[in-house]
C-alpha cells in the first residue's frame, strides 16, 4: 500500500471533522490543521506545508513556521499516520 494511502482515505469534512476508517477514531482540526493535513496528503514536505500555511493565512514572511509544522507532523506520526519529512526531535 502507498504510505500516504491511509491519509488519503481519511474522511475530512469542511468543518475539520476527521474520521479514520482504519482505526475508527475521530478528530477535529482547526483551519490551519486542515490546510496542513491537505498538504501532507498531497505528499508535501515540511517546507511546502509551511508555505501552504503562510499563503492561506497571510503569515508574516519573517515568522518561522518550522516548529509548528514539525509539531503537527509529530502528532500525525503519533496517530500512526505517515508524515513525509517529519524527522526531528
Amino acid at each position: 500500500m502507498d504510505p500516504l494511502q491511509r491519509l488519503r482515505d481519511l474522511a475530512v469534512s469542511e468543518s475539520g471533522f476527521v474520521f479514520d476508517p482504519y482505526s475508527g477514531q475521530t478528530y477535529s482540526l482547526n483551519p490551519s490543521g486542515q490546510v496542513a493535513l491537505e498538504a501532507v496528503r498531497r505528499g508535501e514536505g515540511p517546507e511546502a506545508v509551511a508555505e501552504a500555511l503562510r499563503l492561506r493565512f497571510e503569515v508574516d514572511p519573517g515568522q518561522d513556521l518550522a516548529r509548528d509544522v514539525a509539531e503537527f507532523l509529530r502528532a500525525l506520526r503519533e496517530q500512526g499516520w505517515p508524515a513525509p519529512g517529519a524527522e526531528g526531535p
